[in-house]
């Protein structure tokens, strides 16, 4: 019988986490000498590839030395902390990799300690000691400090550790020596992960993940805990409400390589897909047709944030996207979350209006985007913060947010967080970088890095993780500029922008089309007005000096999807299609706007 071993590789944001599953690839030699492949192999999709981040968990296998290893990669970014609780129950030890210069930082903290709750192994690997200004065994004592601070047991506290390089391709038990391979890691996992435990009785299978295909439908993916599962047999799928479906197995399949191959059979400790099971959800447990007995189901934590969704309707609706009606969108919107776990959505009394909930704006936008590129034309509204009642107070979410910044501009960075009801907790110096924690609410992290990145000329580091709900810290300031508003539609001409730059700064470039209500860019004082960017200039047949001077026109500001989503204001809605972002008001007649203003007010 094959051996198997279950690990998944957890760590902060950019530590190396894809690259290392590549070089283990490379090493179990899954690729014929002729076929081509990428760097970051795990990272499929266009999202991934193009931010350089994780954000869906990936299962891939590899042999070595008669044994199996089920590899399951994992984000690193809390706001995808749902992709990571429930790949966990799949593991049975974690390779935590940290970056041999930053250490542990909040992500890591989150992740860990979800797997230390968990009872799982820890192999720790100090990556990228080929750093300049490294610090490997530093590192290795804050990460031991950690382990003891979230309650780890003597055994998980006696963790074998490796350092190395998974860019240069090596990794060994003594960071001053290099060795030429990463097999000393894939040595240690045989090693010091343990099997699986196989429990007597009948089949046990939790869905931890889910696959499409559009050939067989939904395939459900999980790990067998106890008994067997064999292709064609009847089983029962219990589910969240206590209802006991009878199902048959189609087809089964085990991960080999990056692949799947198809079994027979799949026993207790393997990690499979199952296709031929319909109205399944992710948490539900396949068991024994005569006698079903539940897992578990999976927690998740709680969201944090919530955006309206709401369909398109300006008037350059339907131009780019294929689609546009509320139908499409709560149709999309209520698929996304059979497979994104932390992601809520509910019905609003309008029909074509939704609240979704989320973990952060990077969640958000991820789904955004992604909808988007499908063809999808929606707006969205502010994000907002989800306050609770906890025994008669009024609680809001607080993160933990970590800043390394250069000591010249330490003092703006701490100025600006605590403005926003930040708390400076640790103050320290790290290599030539100040490092900076605070406690702070999520409201006062909406557009704070576009701010932060400007104050420090584009060198902080900034990295946040949600840590409790506390008592309401009162009212923060938010953006204190106003709007500048296109008064009419049509093309907006160079020569009434130049005439208006005193105005403020433009959003939108000469030529481009525009309509009435929408935002078009910041004024300089604290008020919304109406400009007509419209007008042309009024030509004759004389020619006279100083009426021909060119046009200077400072460049449009561009905003990247979240930063627009930080940006807009309370009556603003963000218009997204497959083509363009824009910005525009909720109402776009001036006279409506003023009197709703006056009925909010």
């Amino acid at each position: 019988m094959l051996k198997i071993r279950n690990i998944a590789i957890i760590a902060h944001v950019d530590h190396g986490k894809t690259t290392l599953v590549d070089k283990i690839i490379h090493v179990s030699k899954i690729f014929r000498e002729n076929q081509q492949f990428d760097d970051l192999i795990l990272d499929s999709n266009d999202l991934e590839r193009e931010r350089g981040i994780t954000i869906l968990s990936k299962n891939v296998s590899v042999r070595y030395k008669d044994h199996k290893i089920n590899i399951i990669d994992t984000p690193g970014h809390a706001d995808f902390g749902g992709e990571v609780e429930r790949v966990l129950k799949m593991a049975d030890g974690v390779i935590l990799l940290v970056d041999a210069f930053e250490g542990p930082m909040p992500q890591t903290r989150f992740v860990l300690g979800k797997a230390l709750a968990l009872g799982l192994t820890p192999i720790v690997v100090v990556n990228k000691v080929d750093k300049e200004n490294c610090r490997p065994d530093e590192v290795h004592e804050a990460v031991f400090d950690l382990m003891f601070n979230l309650d780890a047991t003597e055994e998980q506290l006696g963790f074998q550790t490796l350092y190395g390089s998974a860019k240069q391709n090596w990794m060994g038990p003594d960071w001053t020596n290099p060795t030429d391979s990463i097999l000393p890691l894939l040595d240690a996992i045989i090693e010091h992960i343990p099997e699986p435990k196989i429990e007597e009785g009948t089949l046990q299978m939790q869905i931890t993940s889910l696959d499409y295909s559009s050939f067989v439908g939904r395939i459900a993916i999980g790990r067998v805990k106890r008994g067997s599962i064999k292709e064609g047999a009847q089983l029962s799928l219990c589910k969240a409400d206590g209802v006991i479906k009878k199902v048959k197995v189609k087809e089964l399949q085990v991960f080999e390589g990056l692949g799947r191959v198809k079994a027979t059979e799949v026993l207790a400790g393997d990690i499979c897909a199952v296709t031929g099971i319909e109205d399944f959800e992710i948490g539900d447990t396949l068991a024994d047709l005569e006698k079903p007995e539940a897992l578990v189901r999976i927690s998740i934590d709680e969201p944090t944030m919530n955006m309206l969704f709401t369909i398109n309707n300006s008037p350059f609706f339907g131009k780019e996207g294929k689609f546009v009606t509320s139908r499409h969108l709560r149709d999309r919107l209520f698929k996304e979350t059979e497979k994104n776990l932390a992601l809520r959505v509910e019905s609003t009394d309008s029909e074509d209006k939704f609240l979704v909930y989320g973990r952060g704006i990077l969640h958000l936008s991820i789904l955004i985007e992604t909808m988007r590129r499908e063809g999808y034309e929606i707006q969205v509204g502010q994000p907002q913060v989800i306050f609770k009642e906890v025994s008669g107070v009024k609680c809001e979410p607080i993160e933990t947010l970590v800043v390394d910044v250069p000591e010249t501009t330490a003092g703006k960075v701490i100025e600006m967080a605590t403005q926003r009801k930040g708390e400076l907790l640790i103050m320290e110096p790290k290599g030539d970088l100040q490092h900076l924690e605070f406690k702070i609410p999520s409201r006062g992290l909406i557009g704070l890095r576009n701010n932060m990145l400007t104050a420090t000329q584009g060198e902080a580091i900034m990295n946040h993780n949600f840590f409790a709900y506390e008592p309401f810290k009162g009212p923060i300031p938010g953006r204190i500029n106003g709007s500048l508003i296109s008064m009419e539609g049509g093309q907006c001409t160079a020569y009434a922008i130049d005439k208006l730059q005193d105005r403020g700064s433009f959003f939108v470039d000469p030529g481009d089309e525009l309509y009435a209500g929408q935002v078009i860019g910041e004024n300089s004082r604290d008020n919304d007005i109406v400009v007509n960017v419209q007008k042309g200039k009024k030509l004759t047949n004389m020619r006279a000096s100083g009426s021909d001077d060119n046009v200077r026109i400072v460049p449009a500001k561009k905003f990247s999807l979240e930063e627009a989503m930080e940006y807009i204001q309370k009556d603003e809605y963000l218009e997204i299609t497959p083509k363009s972002i824009r910005m525009r008001k909720i109402y776009l007649d001036e006279n409506e706007r003023t009197r709703m203003a006056k009925k909010d007010s």
